[in-house]
């Protein structure tokens, strides 16, 4: 278990032990922080029928039903494509207002729920507000600024904290049993899980690439071949690695002029706005995007 997972499991297990329990939780928490394990060891204490301070016991017949994904009131929705749809949302609603086979609570789980589109939404809004007997609904957002008003406004919320950088680095070094800092690329892959992943397939050293090019492209003001050389999957990975890399010059001159300073600024969210673009973005000129990019940057730092 994730070891900044705990407060909010034992939060949850005594709301649980003490009858205070709430019928819809929001976990606002990314997938690369462990939202998907904090919101399965939440259902899992929630069905457990010895649960604990630290959770579910792991013993019990629940618990032994959910460890090999055969638990009958355990439902699980995850995205069909970009979207939670509608027809998702109405097969669940319909399976919750059935009696429970185990004879205990019902359990909803639906991960990435900001990708509730307004028909699922709606649908899901009625079993929020009149969830029946002893069912309990989970819903995991990695951005929870982006889900429906609507729906977060009924859900209850656990106190979780998002780990100090130093704690993951801690944490990193125990799991991979490496001595580099992978921690820096955090912000690019979205949270130490992923790093885990990251440094399994190798993407890392990709990271790791294109930082040292683009601290190279930026001080020459031409763009490295390798930049240039950038498929359409991986322009995301990129633009994320400038805007980290454009957020240490930053940091670092601290005596920057203040219009550069501004500009150096703007420059960085465009960058970003960039990224979140991409996805409607059929035909990416990666190597026009790149030197866009690189000569903005020489330009505004040498005014």
């Amino acid at each position: 278990m994730l070891p900044w997972l705990q407060d909010p499991i034992a939060a949850f297990s005594s709301q649980l032990s003490s009858n205070r329990v709430g019928h819809a939780y929001l976990i606002g928490m990314d997938q690369g922080y462990g939202g998907e394990e904090l919101t399965l060891a939440l259902a899992k204490a929630a069905l457990c029928s010895q649960v604990g301070h630290s959770g579910s016991c792991g013993f019990c017949k629940p618990c032994q039903l959910i460890e090999a994904n055969s638990h009958p009131d355990l439902y699980r929705i995850e995205a069909d494509g970009a979207q939670i749809k509608v027809d998702q949302i109405r097969d669940l609603c319909q399976k919750l207002a059935t009696t429970s086979q185990q004879g205990g609570r019902r359990v909803a789980i639906i991960l990435n729920a900001e990708r509730l589109n307004q028909a699922s939404a709606n649908a899901l809004l009625k079993t929020l507000e009149e969830p029946g007997k002893e069912t309990i609904l989970l819903l995991q957002a990695n951005s929870p600024s982006r889900l429906l008003a609507t729906i977060s406004s009924r859900c209850q919320r656990l106190a979780i904290n998002i780990p100090e950088r130093a704690e993951v680095k801690r944490w990193l070094k125990q799991k991979l049993a490496i001595t580099e800092d992978v921690s820096w690329c955090l912000p690019v892959v979205g949270g130490p899980l992923a790093i885990v992943e990251a440094v399994e397939t190798g993407r890392d050293k990709s990271l790791l690439e294109y930082r040292q090019a683009w601290l190279q492209s930026l001080s020459s003001g031409h763009l490295c071949d390798s930049l240039a050389n950038v498929s359409e999957k991986q322009v995301s990975d990129a633009l994320k690695v400038l805007y980290l890399v454009l957020h240490r010059v930053l940091v670092k001159k601290q005596d920057l002029d203040p219009l550069k300073r501004v500009s150096l600024v703007t420059l960085a969210a465009k960058v970003m706005q960039l990224e979140n673009r991409l996805s409607v973005m059929p035909n990416v000129n990666t190597l026009a995007l790149f030197e866009g990019l690189t000569l903005e940057y020489n330009q505004l730092m040498s005014q």
